[in-house]
């Protein structure tokens, strides 16, 4: 199979931005032109490239090392986080053939592109109909996924270089100087990120994306802003049970908490039970909530049309991922999906590992 090495390797940056590497596009041209350097069908090549530059702080390491073993295939380069050796540095001479003697791992010699370009394909598979191998696979890159809230100015301030003149703490160092002028100290306000509310369909018709989407969730609430529901015929808070670091014991656990899997749908009754409950009290104001339905409605459609209304009043934003989305002829023309359409601030896919990178720029406050 032909692949094409600069497609692979922004699809890459790609993924460890949906991981939350801070990967922007002068990074990524930074990465390109270092393996043009280097040899860029060689994996530990391509690993060192992008870890020198498209890593920020020593936050970054540990989800690079998580993405680049699950993109290019096999373990990471440097194993689970121990002291990692720089990269031994060499005379590149132009002229000069390859030398017998610098032959190295067979895992180092490895051609990253070609073991890239099957996972690239894959994260524009649909979910549903993957075998069982590539779903393996897509659970190591979901696992490496992370999910925050769009950046918001809170009252909360600290001492900064720059901003507003902090009079407290001026006249404090004023004191502190015998009543000497000093330079004024500033403070600026702080940001955060905002609540992600997941509320995740689990009905028979999302039967073959309910597995992916709860990885998703349980990759989202990492950060510890992130509430997850799921939604069928009951509602079911599971932000406990996806709090277990192995993911595969947090779907254990949602399994057995979750007693309406594969039934049908009630999204307008169960939304109202969730904005009386929770939403009403705090959990949904000026919140990102995002809802992972195919929008199918067995209730009143008048009702979910009333309830989200009320949802769009209280959060940030809301939006709707619809697996169905993708598929050619598509037509919000459920009752619940076009109910439900006039209060959805965006509207996304939500069928492959693609339409969920871009569902999570979507939440941290890019365009659709």
């Amino acid at each position: 199979m032909d692949t094409d090495p600069p497609a692979v390797l922004v699809g890459f940056a790609r993924a460890l931005r949906a991981a939350g590497v801070d990967a922007g596009p002068d990074r990524v041209q930074s990465y390109l032109r270092a393996l043009d350097a280097l040899r860029p069908g060689v994996r530990s090549d391509v690993y060192w490239a992008g870890r020198l530059t498209l890593c920020a702080d020593r936050d970054d390491l540990e989800r690079y090392e998580r993405v680049f073993g699950a993109y290019f295939g096999g373990a990471p380069v440097h194993g689970n986080g121990g002291a990692v050796p720089p990269p031994r540095l060499r005379v590149a001479v132009r002229d000069a053939g390859p030398s017998p003697r610098t032959t190295t791992r067979t895992e180092d010699t490895t051609a990253a592109p070609a073991l890239a370009s099957g996972t690239e394909i894959l994260r524009h598979r649909d979910f549903a109909g993957l075998t069982a191998a590539e779903r393996e696979q897509l659970r190591w890159l979901l696992a490496a996924f992370t999910l925050r809230g769009e950046a918001r100015r809170t009252a909360r301030r600290h001492p900064a270089r720059r901003g507003a003149v902090d009079p407290r703490r001026t006249v404090r160092e004023m004191l502190r100087h015998g009543g000497e002028p000093v330079r004024p100290r500033m403070h600026s306000r702080t940001d955060r990120p905002r609540r992600v509310v997941l509320l995740v369909d689990v009905s028979g018709s999302m039967s073959p994306y309910a597995d992916a989407l709860l990885r998703f969730a349980h990759a989202a609430t990492r950060g510890g802003s992130t509430e997850v529901f799921t939604i069928g015929t009951r509602l079911t808070r599971v932000t406990r049970e996806l709090a277990h670091r192995d993911p595969e014991a947090a779907l254990a656990a949602v399994a057995a908490a979750v007693p309406d899997w594969r039934g049908g749908t009630r999204l307008g009754e169960l939304l109202r039970a969730f904005l009386d409950r929770w939403g009403q009290r705090g959990m949904a104001r000026g919140a990102i909530v995002v809802l992972l339905s195919d929008g199918w409605e067995r209730g009143d459609p008048a009702l979910l049309a009333g309830q989200m209304r009320r949802l769009h009043r209280l959060a940030h934003r809301v939006i709707w991922a619809n697996p169905r989305k993708a598929r050619p002829g598509y037509a919000p023309l459920a009752a619940g999906m076009a109910a439900a359409l006039p209060s959805v601030d965006a509207f996304v896919e939500g069928h492959s590992l693609a339409a969920l990178e871009r569902l999570a720029a979507v939440v941290r406050g890019a365009e659709p």
